[in-house]
């Protein structure tokens, strides 16, 4: 298996701690814009509710009587005050309750993720954390340590990928809306092209690999 070298942070220090071999499969495959915008578009898409809805001529209020008499009247025909041309009338091709989803292959999904973490990584911005334990779990210890880690003083946004749900760590995250903390199995391309950092648990890597390469 080749393998290429991933820089190693750790909670209780302000610079590089290592590094680490990392499946190069994981994070060096070609950059696909194409794939990153079909799956990002993907996952929104799965998000909206689709509870939009207009109402047609046959559902509208009102009377189903003919407004005037068909001729000798000098105006335009009209057979119904719930046609679309008067006021409070029915929609034409309005919104409907329906699904946004529309399906992408796993496999496609599984590259574009992996393109995405070789994107973070090319650009020097996917780090492999020790173990995602702090000494208190608050906003405070968390915020000190990404704001004192010279290795991520270019970072806005920081998303760290843990083994398994870890509730200390969602807890000590929640206060900081620039933080997100997610678990091997729920990381996707989204959230890794969101953030400016993408921080992997060394647990997680071999999460990743199981989800991603198997």
């Amino acid at each position: 298996m080749s393998s290429l070298e991933v820089g190693v942070l750790d909670f209780g220090a302000s610079s590089l701690a290592g590094s680490i071999a990392v499946d190069r499969a994981l994070i060096e495959v070609p950059f696909r814009p194409d794939l990153l915008s079909l799956v990002i578009n993907w996952q929104l898409a799965k998000r909206r509710a689709g509870t939009h809805k207009t109402k047609g001529i046959s559902e509208v209020s009102g009377t189903t009587r003919k407004p005037y008499r068909q001729k000798g009247t000098g105006r335009a025909r009209q057979g119904s005050l719930r046609a679309p041309q008067f006021r409070k009338g029915g929609i034409v091709f309005g919104p409907v309750v329906r699904q946004h989803g529309f399906s992408v292959n796993k496999k496609v999904r599984s590259l574009a993720l992996r393109s995405a973490l070789s994107m973070r990584f090319a650009e020097g911005r996917l780090f492999v954390l020790e173990s995602c334990k702090l000494g208190e779990y608050k906003a405070a210890a968390l915020l000190r340590w990404l704001t004192s880690n010279t290795e991520l003083s270019a970072g806005k946004k920081f998303l760290i990928v843990t083994e398994e749900k870890n509730e200390s760590l969602l807890r000590a995250a929640s206060n900081l809306h620039w933080v997100k903390v997610l678990w091997g199995s729920s990381a996707n391309v989204y959230d890794v092209v969101l953030h400016d950092f993408v921080l992997l648990e060394k647990a997680s890597v071999d999460v990743l690999v199981e989800r991603l390469l198997k």
